[in-house]
């Protein structure tokens, strides 16, 4: 095989092009940068896995060499290569340094007009302001490759405003006019094309915005021309499981995910269960519920899934799953088609066997059957109609096939080959696939932190992300100045692993300025309080909107005063802290700064700031959530914690094991809202998401219920309904009715906190004192004090000290008596 392949490469003159990708994949391998197990045919090549350009041995899976290159109809191969997001960059520099800077290009893309920032740009143009464009952009429904007079048709305030406003009629006619007009130039994601000279020699060139060598033709004019492209595509998985494995490295030096065994039962078994949140590939509600159904329990089950949820073969996977199952019996329509398709139950999944088929029955070489595939594939009659006679006659001659079963075999081939997809590239996603379900199932801490690192910018990810942390039983540590790192890290406390909040996932805070912050800790030791903070800070790094939201999320709550009182103390902070540091670069010393603590500066007490009454609990949980995407100190359903435990709601976590047609009634907190219109009868129509204790759920609400119940649905609302679940598209729908506000029912009972009298010290005083006042509420607090004989004195506390969130609250206190042993 393997001489088979090269004598091909030789003949068709591409083993310099084997050489070039072989070079930049071998430099990113030795500089540790993330490389994908393959994409693509490539994965066929058993020269691709030599040259380890591949991961996957091509003949342990049936891959086919032709499927990648066919020397019956010569035409340029392809490798696509998955690299590191964050490391992309640098294998495209060694390219360009390789080559010379003129000799690799990026590729231009041309972006058009679309229907919502037409009308945005036409309405900059005649002089409106950005938000009257908006309002009429925000009337075009959100759909993928909506015209503009498509979305007049089925939105009916946006028909008026056409018919009755003038000026939204001129600026309709321009944008109608300039809609799908080329805007602007940019570039391609993954393109790159390299030549043997200066590029300019073939095509002329531009500079992108970052000033990189731009090709001015855009994709399809380059693959005409003859010049080689190749993708360099980012894959941010690759970069999760690189920070997983590294993490996992602090504890197990040996681990590699290369020695992974592929046949592992608790990997299965975490597929099996539908737990696939960061599973690539495997994430969506659709996917989810037919490895459930499918029950994998090898690994060429993961391939043949990769390969059949698509539009086309997903009509298959019943049959496949029952024919694994046992419930359907299995046939074939020859017995030569046995050893091709056994595998996958008698169903042709994967383009090569339609290839190994025609090799098998009818004598075809391999390459000659890919040509039939895409003739089959391309439903083209002139050309189908003279391999059927070539099939029938080489099907007679090979293997003594009469003609009627020929014919009615070459059917069968026809039918799956419109749908069969590429096997080689099945296998290797399913690869990736298999290894971010291992880590998960294996090593859940390192990988949900790998996860949660690479959400840093995605604050809706990150809640999800989190969601799932909880149900795993991973507690989320809140940031915390004094140890939290730039991105999510493991951190252990007693007995218990968490993952402790990364300070640049923190909304509105600057990666640099998280850096610095981290580097001063590290260099000078733990920040004593805010003003010591900003008094070892550069004030321009850190600024007043960076430390305002450091304090809302909690990221200062070691200082000791609540959050309201930190907020208050900014401005002061840092104007104290402005003028020691000018003090400091004009050479003067203050007397006090010789003090011991004067170097950290201490915290401002002044008489307005210790009068400043707590923020709401209602106003930190929406801080929390706003710019950590969860919340830290209680939820706030906890003010209806009594009504929802009355209502007998169903959990929404557990929605997600329902299988068949039924109602259930929940109850949640109004998340987001979406209004949207029908595409036949532009009849309003509403999405929103509804979230509970246990989790969080995407519900749809139709036209007349949602006019009925449309100012009820509004974000930050708390209602029941009741729950319609219906299975589509191998997931599960859900729609609403019979939507009713839920009242608060706030226990006003007193807390008791049952403290031991010999050690309660000083200092253990003090820190309960900080956890009661960080999370303030509306219930009397009680300090049970009990002696070693069992005696017990009751402490009423002042209403300062009264508090909502009891489970947080002795969950802290239980985290430090655990220290105390």
């Amino acid at each position: 095989r393997l001489d088979y392949e090269l004598s091909v490469l030789e003949k068709t003159g591409f083993v310099s092009y084997f050489l070039i990708v072989w070079d930049f994949i071998h430099y990113a391998k030795t500089h540790d940068i993330p490389v994908g197990p393959g994409r693509g045919s490539a994965v066929g090549s058993l020269v691709s896995y030599v040259l380890k350009i591949t991961d996957l041995n091509p003949l342990e899976y049936g891959l086919i060499f032709e499927r990648f290159l066919n020397p019956d109809r010569i035409s340029p191969p392809d490798i696509d290569i998955d690299f590191c997001q964050n490391r992309r960059g640098d294998v495209i520099d060694y390219v360009r340094n390789k080559y010379g800077e003129r000799a690799v290009s990026q590729i231009i893309t041309f972006g058009t007009m679309g229907a919502k920032s037409v009308v945005r740009d036409v309405g900059r143009v005649l002089g409106w302001s950005y938000s009257d464009a908006d309002r009429i952009a925000k009337m075009i429904p959100n759909e993928l490759n909506i015209t503009l007079k498509t979305a007049v048709e089925k939105n009916p305030d946006l028909k008026k405003a056409v018919t009755d406003e003038p000026a939204t009629a001129q600026l309709w006619n321009y944008a109608t006019f300039l809609e799908g007009l080329t805007r602007n130039a940019g570039v391609h994601a993954a393109g790159i094309v390299i030549a043997d000279r200066d590029l300019s020699d073939y095509i002329p060139l531009t500079r992108g915005n970052d000033g990189g060598i731009v090709s001015q033709y855009a994709m399809t004019p380059l693959t005409e021309l003859g010049l080689l492209k190749m993708d360099f595509l980012g894959l941010t998985t690759l970069t999760v499981m690189d920070d997983a494995v590294k993490l996992i490295r602090q504890k197990n030096r040996a681990f590699a995910l290369e020695k992974i065994p592929m046949s592992d039962t608790t990997t299965f078994a975490l597929l099996n269960r539908g737990e696939s949140v960061g599973v690539f590939q495997l994430e969506s509600g659709g996917m989810t519920s037919v490895a459930k159904r499918l029950h994998i329990d090898h690994f060429s089950n993961l391939i043949a899934l990769v390969a059949l949820y698509r539009p086309g073969p997903m009509q298959f996977i019943d049959d496949y799953i029952e024919r694994k199952k046992g419930n359907k019996k299995i046939t074939y329509a020859h017995p030569l088609l046995e050893k091709i398709c056994s595998e996958t139950y008698g169903i042709i999944i994967y383009q090569e066997q339609v290839q190994q088929a025609a090799n098998a029955l009818a004598g075809y070489t391999l390459g000659q059957a890919d040509l039939l595939r895409r003739a089959m594939g391309k439903k083209d009659k002139e050309k189908m109609a003279h391999e059927r006679l070539t099939f029938v006659a080489g099907c007679k001659k090979l293997n003594k096939i009469p003609e009627k079963q020929a014919n009615a075999i070459f059917d069968f081939l026809e039918k799956f080959a419109e749908y069969g997809f590429n096997k080689s590239h099945s296998a290797a996603y399913a690869l990736i696939s298999y290894q971010t379900a291992y880590l998960k199932a294996n090593y859940p801490v390192e990988f949900m932190a790998g996860l949660l690192s690479n959400a840093i910018n995605n604050t809706d990810k990150i809640t999800i992300l989190v969601a799932e942390c909880a149900r795993m039983n991973i507690p989320i540590l809140p940031p915390d100045m004094n140890t939290s790192r730039l991105s999510f890290f493991p951190e252990e406390r007693g007995s218990e692993r968490g993952i402790r909040f990364g300070l640049a996932a923190v909304k509105n805070v600057g990666t640099v300025a998280m850096q610095q912050a981290i580097a001063e800790r590290e260099a000078h030791g733990p920040f004593r309080s805010l003003e010591d903070f900003c008094s070892r800070l550069d004030s321009r790094s850190v600024n007043k909107k960076i430390l305002e939201s450091l304090v809302k999320c909690g990221a200062f709550d070691f200082d000791g005063r609540h959050r309201a009182t930190l907020f208050a103390a900014i401005e002061p902070a840092m104007a104290a802290a402005s003028s020691i540091q000018r003090d400091r670069a004009s050479g003067q010393r203050s007397l006090f700064e010789s003090m011991e603590d004067f170097g950290q500066a201490t915290k401002t007490n002044s008489s307005s700031q210790n009068s400043i009454a707590p923020w709401p609990r209602a106003l930190q949980l929406s801080y929390e959530k706003e710019l950590l995407g969860f919340y830290v100190t209680g939820h706030p359903l906890d003010d209806y914690q009594g009504t929802l435990e009355k209502g007998d709601f169903t959990p929404i976590v557990s929605l997600g094991e329902i299988t068949e047609p039924r109602k259930e009634k929940i109850a949640g907190l109004i998340g987001t809202l979406e209004k949207k219109f029908t595409k036949k009868e532009g009849k309003p129509f509403g999405i929103f998401l509804l979230e509970d204790y246990s989790g969080s759920i995407e519900i749809t609400m139709w036209n007349e219920d949602f006019v009925r119940y449309e100012a009820l649905l509004q974000p930050g609302k708390v209602i029941s309904c009741t729950l319609k679940l219906m299975p589509r598209d191998g997931g599960m729908r859900a729609t609403a009715s019979d939507l009713k506000e839920l009242p608060p029912l706030s226990s006003q009972k007193p807390v008791h906190l049952t403290l031991p009298r010999e050690k309660l010290g000083h200092d253990l005083l003090l820190a309960i004192q900080q956890i009661i006042q960080a999370h303030p509420g509306r219930r009397p607090l009680v300090l049970d004090i009990v002696d070693a004989q069992g005696a017990t004195l009751l402490l009423k506390t002042d209403k300062s000290y009264s508090i909502d969130d009891e489970r947080a609250v002795k969950k802290k206190l239980a985290q430090i008596f655990q220290l105390l042993g």
